[in-house]
């Protein structure tokens, strides 16, 4: 018997706890293998699913409430905190409120299902002022349905599953040694990406204090404050015109083109 299995057979069920604890708390490490993995060796008799079942959903529920209550007590700050740590923050932060603007509570049955916006579904959900007994109910479900659906898949290909071991046990260290190898690159390919984004727009930045000089002076200008409903909320700006990111391309007529545009977003 394998190595790797016989160590998932001892200690799966706190593995995987730990594991989906950990990536549930924003941490990028990939659960899927392991779930197919688990799904597998369910089909084999090796591991009970009652007991996958339970280890998972009380990860992510632990996980899940952590983030929620944060979200409910610091709100913003949570969500500028997961911004700094994701690869690419504005656009999934982004993606999750328009998510949560149109679906509410309802988005937290899909959300595990996005990388890197199931961290942020949570503590959105906390922000948003949803309720204790309905964010359970959803995440609770959201996490059933995400769970089942690696383990079924798991369980319907475990042949294919151990041979795809059996191939990596042949390759042995040099598997993680390239695993680790393209990850690494991965990550800073987009490191890269983002600061050569900060760059160009650095140029084009402008200080709060710059703008109200420039207000006092009575110069013509036009702020498009393109960030969602419950930011602009916390904090509004005066004489701002308000458009959702999403909706630019049918209100651009909004937009004059006679003037300097300062586009506030989060």
């Amino acid at each position: 018997m394998h190595h790797p299995a016989e160590f998932l057979m001892r200690y799966g069920y706190l593995l995987l706890f730990c594991w989906l604890l950990a990536e549930q708390g924003a941490l990028p490490l990939p659960s899927i293998p392991l779930l197919l993995a688990c799904g597998a060796l369910v089909r084999t008799g090796q591991m009970h699913l009652w007991g996958i079942a339970l280890s998972g959903m009380t990860a992510c529920l632990i996980a899940d409430n952590v983030w929620f209550q944060l979200g409910r007590r610091r709100g913003g700050r949570i969500l500028r905190f997961l911004c700094r740590v994701a690869l690419v923050p504005d656009s999934c932060v982004r993606q999750t409120e328009d998510t949560f603007a149109r679906y509410g509570v309802n988005a937290l049955l899909v959300s595990k299902f996005v990388p890197g916006l199931n961290a942020i579904a949570a503590p959105l959900a906390g922000s948003a002022g949803a309720t204790r007994t309905r964010f359970l109910v959803f995440d609770s479900l959201g996490a059933l349905i995400w769970l089942s659906s690696y383990l079924g898949l798991g369980y319907m290909f475990s042949n294919q599953i151990e041979e795809v071991g059996g191939y990596a046990m042949r390759m042995g260290s040099g598997l993680i040694v390239l695993a680790i190898t393209l990850l690494g690159g991965w990550i800073a390919w987009k490191y890269v990406q983002r600061q050569r984004f900060l760059r160009t727009l650095a140029v084009a930045r402008i200080t709060a204090e710059e703008l109200r000089r420039k207000l006092d002076a009575g110069e013509e200008l036009m702020i498009l404050d393109l960030r969602s409903e419950r930011e602009s909320a916390e904090d509004t700006i005066e004489g701002a015109v308000r458009i959702a990111a999403a909706d630019l391309g049918a209100r651009h007529d909004a937009i004059p083109r006679d003037r300097d545009i300062i586009v506030f977003c989060s």
